[in-house]
């Protein structure tokens, strides 16, 4: 997946164990130890992480924490909204916390595999449309758009260059 070591930019751990522990105790639950360690992990790891990234993270930080109790766990603080998943190309799920903005839109390059975060309201209009045209709630967050990122769009035209001669055949090559 896309992750980065290193604390994510603005996120305190600390900051981030009190206010979910708040979170946690008004509606009448307690920070225990897969929560804090799953909190520690996403917070020092930027990017988004499948489980079995995240069970390796907390396992460095917890070792007695069981796979099984990462999984609620990711389940938990998502029902809570701390963390954010989405489903990604071929099965795989992605794991990070929201941050202060909130859910928010995911584009997955189906060559390279890179996730980019994208604006919430990028999609708006269409969630507007399905739910006037279709009576359909759209949930844009639950799921990553798939498509090509710039590098490897600009690697492809580079390719298309060397194999096909002048740019105007390009277009006829690109999807």
């Amino acid at each position: 997946m896309d992750v980065n070591s290193g604390p994510l930019p603005g996120t305190d751990a600390e900051a981030l164990l009190a206010s979910v522990a708040s979170l946690l105790r008004a509606k009448g639950e307690r920070m225990t130890t897969p929560r804090r360690a799953v909190l520690t992990a996403l917070a020092h790891t930027s990017g988004h992480l499948t489980m079995d990234e995240v069970g390796a993270a907390v396992a460095d930080i917890a070792p007695q924490v069981h796979r099984a109790s990462v999984y609620r766990t990711l389940v938990a603080l998502s029902d809570l909204g701390v963390v954010q998943h989405v489903h990604l190309g071929h099965g795989a799920t992605a794991y990070h916390l929201t941050g202060s903005e909130g859910p928010h839109l995911h584009a997955q390059c189906r060559r390279c595999g890179r996730i980019q975060d994208l604006p919430t309201d990028l999609l708006s209009e269409v969630a507007r449309r399905m739910g006037t045209v279709h009576d359909f709630e759209l949930d844009a967050t639950h799921v990553a758009l798939s498509g090509l990122c710039a590098d490897c769009t600009t690697a492809d035209r580079s390719e298309l260059l060397e194999n096909h001669g002048h740019p105007s055949h390009i277009a006829t090559h690109l999807h």
